[in-house]
Parts: C-alpha cells; sequence; structure tokens
C-alpha cells in the first residue's frame, strides 16, 4: 500500500509553473506507476485542499553525455493538479 509521500515526490516550481498559479494549477513530480486517483487523493491528503481535476504527463529521459560516455537520465511522471476554487495551497 503507498502512502500520500510516496505517490507526491515533491511540487515542482519553475516559471512555467507559477504561471499556472494564476489557474490554480500546481505542478508535483509523482511515482510513476501512480494514477489520477491516486495522485488526487494523495494532495488532498497532503495539503487538505479539494482537488478539481488532475492531468498526468510522461517525461521522458534525455540523452547526456559525459566525455566519452552516453547516458540517459531517468523518465518521471509529471502532474498538473487544478484545486477548487476556494482552496489554495501556500507557496513560499
Amino acid at each position: 500500500m503507498k502512502t500520500s509521500h510516496d505517490v507526491i515526490k515533491n511540487m515542482i516550481r519553475t516559471e512555467k509553473g507559477s504561471n499556472l498559479l494564476v489557474f490554480n494549477k500546481y505542478l508535483f513530480n509523482v511515482d510513476v506507476n501512480s494514477n489520477k486517483i491516486e495522485i488526487k487523493k494523495a494532495v488532498e491528503d497532503i495539503y487538505k485542499v479539494k482537488v478539481d481535476s488532475v492531468r498526468i504527463m510522461n517525461m521522458k529521459g534525455k540523452k547526456k553525455r559525459v566525455r566519452y560516455q552516453q547516458g540517459m537520465t531517468s523518465a518521471w511522471k509529471k502532474a498538473i493538479v487544478t484545486l477548487k476554487p476556494e482552496s489554495r495551497i501556500e507557496v513560499t
């Protein structure tokens, strides 16, 4: 059984993410094996807010090279969580 903190790894704070705060949307790095229902329950449990919708994206790893060796960054999953109008998460 996954706990809420196993599903939500961290909140993503980027320039694009801060532009979405106007629309009451927040970005999260989530577990690769989690689904929309688990993400919704985890956000509501951790932040004590009401979630309106969840959208998820699978982000592919990128090719990186260090000198003569090639490698890949790991793949991850991003979630865009829209909150109900009366809910807010305090981002500091």
